[in-house]
């Protein structure tokens, strides 16, 4: 390289993380001799291992153990923990703020860079639902997972130390919105959770619990196949659980979950796991997108019709040279992410060196669900696997994927002990507002509401 790069990365999640990890390796040499540098943008300073969230919030996995800090795996990166308002690509800079923004009393700073890396993920995708803004509740961060935990045990505590059976039927009603994996996943295995925890209730029976799942298509994990789609439907109503398909969340307004099917259910708990949408940064750049909000890419990751810009996963329209059809993408999921990861990262580097760039290419191996414990449901190249084999590859996979030799032993140390020990159901509550017992005991008042900044 001629002259020194300045590589920004936008995202510490899947592709954030995984392209600065492959640009460490690749410009060792550069990055040694000071001909380039790596600013990694990213709003918390760990990447989400988002499909061991599930299992975060059943108890099985710690939740520190699902994350990877950022600063240890990037040791030759620059991470700023902040977040990228807008790109002014034409002029090669981004605003960026921090944590250290509003008590600076300035506002964004602007980040120059040669090379430019869109990795921001996406953001849940809300539908104007009455009540869903109150009462709804998240399940695409480690703190949202964890807080469902604490929600589900604290509504069976409710429910035990109620004389209200109004009270106590909506606290014992769970509501889960979207038939994806996010939605699939979490109700399999909090459910599996809310099951065993049961037994330690005097007065509360896992047939008092009501576990309903609404999807507005006509179908279920549609990864997975149709035939395994159905089987999950017919394995999730054994358990008692109200599949609901062809239905939509009208309204949660009054904690009453109202369904375009006509029925209401008095509930405390609506989890909303339909869908995800591009992130709104995107919007503010002035790079071309697609109808749907992504980037649109060329099949070598580049940002299509401009120069020095790159991006993958969520936030990118990547064309799927395998299908052979145009105007086919590839899926937003993370099988694709970390392989485009790999080739950005090289990309880059051969574009700064001069050197011809790489197609991405990869056909999907198949997919893997779980639905609670010795539970689950796979297509594995053509194949379909139920049951116990499919949630031992589920989590075989998933232990083959997640970084670092550090965090798979201490995941498969924790998938040992819980096969040797009686499953943790302590609800840790109050650690989301953990100053509340000093404040009233120095007279103040609790909160009564989280911080608007979990992460902050």
């Amino acid at each position: 390289m001629k002259e020194r790069a300045r590589i920004l990365v936008v995202g510490g999640g899947y592709v954030g993380m995984y392209t600065a990890l492959r640009l460490q390796r690749k410009l060792k040499g550069e990055l040694r001799r000071g001909e380039a540098e790596i600013t990694v943008v990213t709003p918390a300073p760990y990447m989400t291992y988002q499909p061991f969230l599930p299992e975060a919030a059943a108890g099985s996995i710690s939740p520190r153990h699902v994350v990877v800090p950022l600063r240890r795996v990037l040791g030759r990166c620059r991470v700023v923990v902040g977040e990228a308002e807008s790109v002014d690509h034409a002029h090669r800079t981004a605003a960026v703020t921090t944590l250290a923004t509003e008590e600076e009393g300035r506002g964004a700073h602007r980040v120059g860079y040669d090379e430019l890396v869109l990795a921001p993920g996406s953001v849940s995708r809300t539908l104007p639902v009455p009540g869903l803004a109150d009462h709804g509740i998240g399940f695409k961060t480690l703190e949202e997972a964890i807080g469902l935990r604490n929600h589900v045990i604290e509504q069976m505590d409710i429910a035990s130390s109620t004389r209200d059976p109004a009270l106590r039927d909506a606290a014992l009603t769970f509501v889960f919105v979207g038939g994806g994996y996010a939605g699939v996943e979490a109700l399999g295995e909090l459910e599996d959770m809310a099951r065993y925890a049961a037994r330690y209730y005097h007065n509360v029976d896992p047939g008092d619990m009501k576990w309903i799942l609404v999807e507005a298509t006509d179908r279920i994990l549609p990864e997975v196949g149709e035939e395994l789609g159905r089987h999950t439907v017919t394995e999730l109503r054994r358990r008692n659980i109200d599949v609901r398909l062809g239905t939509r969340l009208e309204s949660c307004a009054g904690r009453v979950a109202v369904l375009s099917d006509g029925s209401r259910f008095p509930t405390r708990t609506v989890v909303w796991t339909a869908g995800v949408r591009p992130h709104p940064v995107l919007a503010a750049t002035d790079l071309p997108r697609t109808e749907r909000g992504r980037l649109r890419c060329t099949p070598q990751l580049a940002v299509e019709g401009v120069t020095h810009a790159w991006a993958a996963g969520d936030a990118a329209a990547v064309p799927d040279v395998t299908v052979g059809a145009p105007g086919r993408e590839c899926a937003p999921n993370a099988q694709h992410a970390l392989r485009q990861a790999r080739v950005l990262g090289d990309n880059i580097a051969h574009a700064l060196r001069g050197e011809p760039l790489e197609t991405y290419a990869h056909r999907s191996a198949g997919s893997v669900a779980s639905l609670g414990f010795h539970q689950g449901v796979a297509q594995v190249h053509g194949r379909r696997v139920k049951g116990y084999p499919a949630w031992f590859l589920h989590r075989a996979y998933h232990l083959s994927r997640v970084p670092t030799v550090n965090r798979k032993a201490r995941v498969l140390a924790e998938w040992t002990l819980s096969g040797l020990f009686k499953r943790e159901i302590v609800s840790l509550g109050s650690l989301e507002h953990p100053r509340a017992e000093f404040e009233l005991a120095a007279g103040g008042i609790p909160p009564q509401e989280p911080p608007e900044n979990p992460k902050g």
